[in-house]
Order: structure tokens, then sequence, then C-alpha cells
């Protein structure tokens, strides 16, 4: 929980690297953020932290643990946006979107971005999202 007044943004990606650049970045934005580092470690904190966003990575543990947890935490907190931010296209070709109403159900994401994304496409992005 937090102590002051900000939003509360939840960071899952199993690269420490990627999770230090965004963690620095999403704070200079104004706003708190809270890491897991990997599907695991965020499962054991979901129910800790009731964050106001979640950027998750897609392949963690598993090529499809993003989706996994995209799902628990629907389940837990069906009203907190999440972003699915990836670099599987470039790694393996396959691409993903939500722009079909079947995409979306099996999802569970309300924005997919592909991860190398500049500091102001993900600060609207996040701001569409938590509507400010």
């Amino acid at each position: 929980m937090t102590t002051n007044n900000l939003k509360t943004i939840f960071i899952v990606d199993d690269d420490i690297d990627y999770i230090f650049q965004m963690k620095t970045m999403i704070e200079k934005m104004g706003f708190n953020v809270i890491t897991a580092c990997g599907q695991k470690e965020a499962e054991e904190m979901i129910n800790k932290y009731k964050p106001d966003l979640f950027i998750l990575d897609l392949m963690m543990e598993n090529q499809d643990s993003g989706f996994i947890l995209g799902h628990k935490i629907k389940k837990i907190m069906p009203e907190v946006p999440i972003i699915i931010a990836t670099a599987i296209t470039t790694e393996t070709g396959m691409s993903f979107s939500l722009e079909s109403d079947d995409d979306k159900n099996w999802i569970k994401a309300d924005k997919y971005l592909e991860k190398g994304l500049r500091q102001d496409q993900l600060h609207r992005e996040i701001n569409k999202l938590l509507k400010i």
C-alpha cells in the first residue's frame, strides 16, 4: 500500500535491467513503483498490493507468463488496467493485438505495447488508462 496519493504502477519482468530502467522512468513521471522479477514472484505479491496499473512482460518463466498473470490479476482486480509490454515480435516473429473482442477475451490486457517505448509514449498510454 502507498503512503501518499501518487498512483502506483506494478512492473513485472524477468529482466532486472529492464525493471530498473522502467522503474526509474516511471518514478520520474511521478508514480510509485512496485516491481517483481518474474511471474512466480508477482503471483506471491498480487494479493498484498492494489496498484493502479500493471505493466507485464509476456515471456518470463514461460512463453505465456504475461498472459497467465493477466488472467490471475483480472480475476482478483478486474478494474485495474494491464499493459503487456513485450519484445515477442522482435524475438519470435509472432505478433498479438487487442483489436478484436476475441483477442481481448483471451489476452486479458488493456493495452499491448512493443518494448523500446519512448518515455513520452509510455506516459501517454499510462495516463490514458488511468484517465489522468
